[in-house]
């Protein structure tokens, strides 16, 4: 995995040269914009996979960002450093800048630029290819130094957009030169590197759902198996997240977790730890007392013993199984995971997801079943709230590409 302490030092000396550089605009009535594209010439990326126009003066900027994996964004002043111009590609599923969405790109911008709207409604301009084009006006402020800015969101099927405009004042030629320059932007996506070839049957569909969830939450794809493309990046990637999360790191100690998982996993846990309080009688208590009836059996903190004793409440109703959909489904996406890392080819991983799918699917009534299984497991694996994951399921579950939409009881076969 590309060092990430050194993708976000790069963007913050984008940020720093914005508004270390702009002292200034040019002042003058404003031109027609087909006056304005005549002063204009060409401005892409590195990759070559998107460019605007600015005025033919001005001069790319090196911001350090290739050495960091980053060759789709760029930054251009002019001779004079008077107006900077930034543009930032997010592609979409994305390894090296994961996003889940516009809003991730949007807090990343205002974190990274300390972007704040003046609140004022902006017509957003016209952008070629683009669709929910947003555009504000406001400032940029980064270690004391501020400038005035104009701000571009957009999406394309390819990538998400930031193009920030960068100026001592914000006048009407700065924002005319500013839509002048977003009317010629070009978008040439590369040709993606994907080893995967399984087709996307019902039967991959029901795999992809068991872990959609957290697939919407890394900002991948559920519409493709693992969720993202099978290539050096992705390999480089998940090889180090499973090194780091579950101290996986060749085919023998992944075959090593996976069985745990399967055989154990954390229901196993949850089911001792709760017939241990039950014995004790922690079902005599008022549930009001349990979190400190929990701190005299277990050497545990306060909000730990909360934790556990909200997880009796669920052993009171479901039973020792009531967390068994949080370790299927973390199974599942273990073996994504390991076919992305190189640890499992293609058919290994799909003939031992079917496997499991086939094992876990008649414990489970449904999807809502099965999911809200898996959001109690991981209350009682992380300690907190399962909101934030409940949200992403419900929201999942509106959209056109619904990934729950595959019928659950559906009969799971090989397709591959």
């Amino acid at each position: 995995m590309r060092n990430k302490r050194k993708i976000i030092a790069a963007i913050c000396l984008a940020a720093t040269m914005l508004c270390s550089s702009v002292a200034g605009c040019a002042g003058g009535g404003t031109k027609s914009q087909e006056d304005i594209l005549k002063e204009m010439k060409e401005f892409s990326t590195p990759d070559k996979s998107a460019s605007i126009y600015l005025n033919k003066d001005w001069e790319i900027q090196d911001l350090g960002l290739e050495d960091a994996g980053i060759d789709y964004w760029f930054c251009a002043a002019d001779e004079s450093e008077d107006e900077i111009v930034v543009l930032m590609q997010y592609p979409k599923n994305s390894v090296i800048i994961p996003v889940s969405g516009m809003d991730d790109v949007k807090e990343m911008v205002e974190m990274s630029y300390g972007f704040t709207s003046d609140g004022k409604d902006v017509e957003a301009p016209e952008v070629p290819g683009m669709t929910k084009i947003e555009a504000y006006t406001g400032k940029v402020e980064v270690d004391g130094s501020s400038a005035k800015a104009y701000l571009v969101y957009g999406e394309t099927d390819y990538a998400y957009y930031a193009i920030l405009y960068g100026a001592n004042s914000m006048s009407d030629d700065v924002i005319a030169a500013a839509k002048a320059s977003c009317s010629k932007f070009k978008e040439t996506a590369p040709e993606e590197d994907d080893n995967t070839t399984v087709e996307l049957t019902d039967t991959v569909r029901w795999f992809n759902a068991s872990y959609a969830v957290l697939t919407e939450l890394n900002g991948w794809d559920y519409n493709r198996f693992a969720g993202l493309p099978a290539n050096a990046d992705s390999m480089e990637l998940e090889q180090d997240a499973l090194d780091d999360w579950w101290g996986v790191t060749d085919r023998a100690s992944a075959d090593e977790t996976l069985d745990w998982i399967l055989t154990e996993g954390h229901r196993a846990d949850f089911a001792d730890n709760m017939g241990y309080l039950q014995e004790n009688g922690i079902q005599d208590v008022a549930a009001e007392a349990r979190a400190d009836f929990v701190m005299d059996y277990f050497y545990v903190d306060e909000d730990e013993a909360q934790a556990m004793a909200d997880a009796y409440a669920y052993y009171e109703q479901y039973g020792p199984n009531a967390i068994d959909g949080w370790d299927y489904c973390r199974a599942m996406n273990l073996l994504s995971f390991y076919y992305l890392a190189g640890y499992y080819n293609e058919q290994e991983a799909l003939d031992k997801s079917l496997e499991i799918a086939q094992t876990m699917q008649p414990l489970f009534a449904s999807w809502d079943d099965l999911m809200d299984s898996y959001l109690r497991g991981y209350e009682y694996w992380a300690e907190e709230s399962s909101d934030e994951r409940r949200t992403v399921y419900e929201d999942l579950k509106t959209r056109d590409d619904n990934p729950y939409a595959v019928d659950y009881n559906m009969t799971l076969e090989k397709t591959w």
